[in-house]
């Protein structure tokens, strides 16, 4: 029976496996690598919440969420959502990243959230028909030149 995968918070003794994640050559142009995401992580703490996702002492993806981040920088729209999500290469189609989904979902959930935003490159080797299977509406909205999604998580 294969392992459940799980959660890891990133610390010293894991960020050499975290920073050595890499996405699908063919997708690096589709998400920054995890050390942008980690250093983005610590020049904005308290809203950043990055994790590992292992399969026993595998590290699979990695996947970064924010919690309250005021969107539009006007004080009247605050969002949580998932920020980054990078599943390694060779572990995709594993159902990986519908688990990060999922425990970010959760993680809103319990922090009192109701949507889930997050935001993808469009096209067609871009990941919107991941996010839309997962039930992910577009917004119309654009951030920089990805598409913004929303799950609705009542």
């Amino acid at each position: 029976m294969a392992a459940s995968p799980h959660l890891q918070e990133i610390t010293a003794s894991n960020l050499d496996t975290a920073v050595a994640l890499r996405v699908r050559p063919d997708q690096e142009h589709l998400v920054d690598p995890v050390v942008k995401s980690l250093a983005e992580a610590y020049v904005h703490p308290g809203v950043a919440w990055p994790r590992l996702i292992c399969v026993d002492d595998q590290a699979v993806g990695f996947l970064m969420a924010f919690f309250d981040i005021d969107w539009t920088g006007d004080g009247t729209d605050f969002r949580s959502g998932l920020w980054r999500l990078n599943i390694a290469d060779g572990q995709q189609g594993r159902g990986y990243g519908r688990f990060a989904v999922e425990c970010v979902a959760e993680e809103i959930r319990r922090r009192g959230g109701t949507l889930l935003t997050t935001t993808w490159h469009p096209g067609e080797d871009g990941p919107g028909d991941f996010y839309r299977t997962l039930g992910f509406r577009t917004t119309g909205e654009t951030s920089g030149d990805q598409t913004v999604g929303v799950l609705d998580l009542k």
